[in-house]
């Protein structure tokens, strides 16, 4: 044998043995790491689905302490606008907080740049599988979006009617600083406010034209006579510019699961405060009336809107195409509007399906031409138990979409020139056929 190698070959030793121990001892282990590792994944995953759990059902908020925040004034290059402390001290959260929501109080920077979030269209119709009917009901949170707008329609109508228009009234001041050239405005208390389900107003206030730069107050519970005595600044405002500048406030109630009511507003000319110019740094007191915006659309109609529906029975299709809408009500305070269209395809009186348009900024005319395809349930017969709603809404970045006017295709409730033209479409199949309709309440 020379190096291991005899000559018949290598020589081969045998592996040292492994005990039983050892084995028994590297399964328990391979045992132990995948049980911490299942144990590891399902608390990740509960954890989850907690976070998920409270985000949804708890949205107690805390209004954080609020630092004087700097913006530009109208018309100015080389001032800004600030929020001077409240003489009341800090804002106090509401029983129940938790410290996960900003109060709507909190501060917002302004940024010109941002673009808003806007609704879209799903742009998928329903399907529905062969040989049976299968009704796609709306999720619980459209639901609830729809029922809140008729809830709060309902109520500015139902205080319209008993109160005559009686929104309350809003008592400010207003004082002006020559050698500053600042506009000193103290938001002191509302009083007389319309009761409502929930009462927690703030005041929001803005400068226009230039509405961009904003202040709010802070959120008061359960009260309709709020007092808040909170102080706001604007510097760089020249005596010039004040016969230009008017001051907007909307009264809002807090809703911590939806956006904010809108309570009314008012708009106060600085132009008419007699010698707020020559009163140097001398406060002039001022109580005004609050306006219902529900008094806007009463006042100049709900606007007409162009549709156009075509039904293919041999593809059980309903193709409908919004084409634009027109003499809209100025629902913004720059005599404008953001509309866009909602509409729900109903079957037995339960909604199926819905689709939107997009929204179009500041127009009083919006020239839509969205085109929508809804596939009919297998087993209905033709259009007899299917119906139609349009919903024109008018968009809001911070408070409650408001319903500007609504129209129905087939139900009981359709009449006029929609009953026309739905008899129309369903006698005359593969006909695209278009038409004014008037938007009703």
């Amino acid at each position: 044998m020379v190096g291991g190698v005899t000559e018949d070959g290598p020589v081969i030793r045998p592996v040292d043995f492994v005990s039983t121990t050892t084995v028994v001892a590297l399964c328990i282990g391979a045992v132990f790491l995948l049980c911490a590792v299942a144990m590891t994944w399902w608390l990740c995953r509960r954890r989850r689905e907690h976070t998920k759990l409270n985000s949804d059902k708890s949205l107690a908020f805390r209004p954080p302490h609020r630092k004087p925040t700097a913006v530009k004034s109208p018309g100015s290059t080389s001032h800004y606008l600030k929020k001077s402390p409240s003489p009341t001290g800090l804002a106090k959260s509401p029983p129940g907080s938790g410290g996960q929501t900003p109060s709507p109080t909190g501060s917002q920077s302004s940024n010109p740049g941002s673009q808003p979030r806007t609704p879209q269209g799903t742009g998928t119709p329903a399907q529905t599988p062969s040989g049976e009917v299968t009704l796609s009901i709306e999720n619980e949170r459209d639901k609830a979006e729809i029922e809140n707008n008729e809830k709060t329609e309902r109520e500015k109508n139902h205080g319209t009617e008993n109160n005559k228009g009686d929104m309350g009234q809003l008592v400010f001041k207003l004082r002006y600083v020559n050698e500053q050239n600042a506009l000193g405005v103290t938001v002191v208390n509302c009083k007389g406010l319309p009761a409502r389900a929930t009462s927690d107003p703030y005041v929001k206030l803005k400068l226009l034209p230039d509405k961009q730069h904003q202040a709010k107050t802070r959120v008061l519970r359960n009260t309709r006579d709020p007092v808040y005595d909170e102080d706001f600044t604007f510097f760089g405002i020249s005596k010039d510019q004040l016969q230009k500048i008017s001051l907007h406030f909307i009264v809002l109630s807090f809703d911590r699961y939806s956006r904010d009511d809108i309570i009314g507003e008012l708009t106060c000319a600085l132009s008419s405060v007699p010698d707020l110019e020559n009163a140097d740094n001398q406060e002039i007191s001022l109580c005004r009336k609050i306006c219902p915006r529900s008094l806007k659309i009463q006042s100049q109609g709900r606007g007409e809107l162009l549709v156009s529906l075509c039904w293919q029975p041999i593809n059980s299709r309903l193709t409908v195409v919004v084409l634009k809408a027109q003499n809209l009500p100025k629902m913004d305070v720059t005599g404008l509007a953001d509309p866009y269209v909602k509409i729900y395809l109903l079957y037995n009186s339960q909604r199926i399906a819905k689709r939107k348009t997009r929204v179009k900024k500041r127009t009083l005319s919006p020239v839509f031409n969205e085109s929508f395809g809804f596939d009919i349930p297998n087993g209905a017969d033709g259009l007899n138990n299917v119906s139609l709603e349009f919903m024109l809404i008018d968009w809001d970045r911070v408070t409650r979409n408001e319903v500007i006017g609504r129209l129905e295709f087939g139900g009981p409730n359709c009449q006029g020139s929609a009953l026309n033209h739905w008899r129309e479409v369903c006698s005359s199949p593969q006909r695209q056929i278009a038409d004014w309709h008037k938007l009703r309440e």
